[in-house]
């Protein structure tokens, strides 16, 4: 991998390498755009294949995160870390200790939060030395667990694809397929329930499926059957590339909306469900929740105010499906554009400022 050549073709700004041997840190923080503000993105712990699959996965997650941050309306540009071992049985206090020490020589220009791997005891070490990390414990002035907080944005998303599909945002009546019952999709069952809304759900966690149908009256499939059932709307909420050849053409669903990250297995699968009429609500801006509730962390949580902005993704999904109808386009593309055309505002905004300060500046020179 030609690290350089990659980074130019996608634009990205920096690549920290961080290595202490005494704790066994191998760490690698990929920053992608900081246009909109400091990089925000979780630190992943996993055994990687090599240490260049490890690049490859810092620089891919960065940049999403960048679209993430974007389209969901924060002053945060996107960055992440990738840390190479085993998170079972690799861990000590020096290493995320350490850790913290490189997050702070960055200056904010990188801010870290939990990710596959890493827990919120992790964040709690890197937070001994460094303020610049979100998803600590609440004793310290978290935001605690994220779930029910990216469940209510989940819920919002969903009524605004509702409404195009329906042309109503109600869900009562509405039969929804939820695949995975986990925290995210149990709280996001919650509120579709007390709207209305009649459940079919799946998960391998049989104890997790009981768990619903007792509490919201779901009827329970096999996790084969999910895909072709009888629905208004499917949910993925557990795995990703659910939307892929073997499964479109069983989905009756007229709208997609769900928790899961990387929802479409390829691109082409949003081209495929844009031409079946379907309506998609993009996987990194319907899930956002649990980014735009951690990031209100740097103001001093408060979980009000928290809330308010995450009620905003049901106006970023009709900006989406706006985008889509206005240039004829499917809303997984959408999506980008309107991350890209924030970020590209911003861009030129700074540029126009830069440019009348050099202005009136020269005027006074001469």
């Amino acid at each position: 991998m030609e690290i350089f050549t990659y980074m130019e073709k996608y634009d990205y700004e920096q690549l920290v390498f961080c290595q202490d041997k005494q704790s066994g840190l191998k760490a690698i923080i990929a920053i992608h755009d900081t246009t909109l503000g400091p990089a925000l993105g979780g630190t992943r712990m996993w055994t990687y294949d090599s240490e260049e699959a490890a690049i490859e996965d810092a620089l891919r997650l960065a940049k999403g995160m960048t679209y993430k941050n974007a389209a969901a309306g924060l002053n945060l540009g996107g960055g992440k870390t990738v840390i190479i071992g085993d998170p079972r049985k690799d861990k000590n206090e020096e290493m995320f200790r350490a850790f913290g020490r490189y997050i702070q020589g960055l200056n904010g220009r990188y801010i870290t939060a939990e990710d596959v791997g890493t827990t919120v005891a992790d964040m709690d070490l890197i937070h001994e030395e460094t303020d610049f990390v979100t998803g600590i414990s609440p004793a310290f002035g978290s935001s605690g667990n994220p779930s029910p907080v990216t469940a209510y944005g989940v819920y919002r998303g969903m009524k605004a694809a509702a409404k195009e599909a329906f042309g109503t945002d109600s869900l009562e009546g509405k039969v929804i397929a939820v695949q995975g019952v986990g925290n995210v999709a149990y709280n996001l069952c919650k509120h579709l329930h007390e709207e209305g809304a009649q459940l079919i759900v799946t998960d391998i966690n049989k104890e997790a499926v009981a768990r619903a149908v007792e509490e919201f009256g779901a009827k329970a499939v096999d996790p084969n059957e999910i895909y072709s059932v009888d629905c208004d709307i499917y949910a993925p909420c557990a795995l990703g590339a659910t939307i892929n050849d073997d499964t479109i053409p069983q989905i009756k669903a007229k709208v997609i909306a769900g928790a899961a990250n990387n929802q479409l297995k390829e691109a082409r699968h949003g081209d495929i469900i844009h031409e079946k009429g379907i309506v998609y609500a993009p996987d990194y801006v319907i899930n956002a929740g649990g980014v735009i509730n951690v990031a209100d962390e740097l103001y001093g949580y408060n979980k009000e105010r928290a809330l308010k902005k995450v009620e905003l993704i049901y106006d970023t999904i009709e900006k989406v499906i706006s985008i889509a109808k206005r240039d004829g386009i499917p809303t997984y593309l959408a999506a980008d554009r309107l991350a890209e055309e924030r970020i590209e505002r911003m861009r030129n905004s700074r540029s126009q400022f830069l440019r009348n300060g050099h202005h009136i500046l020269s005027r006074r020179t001469k």
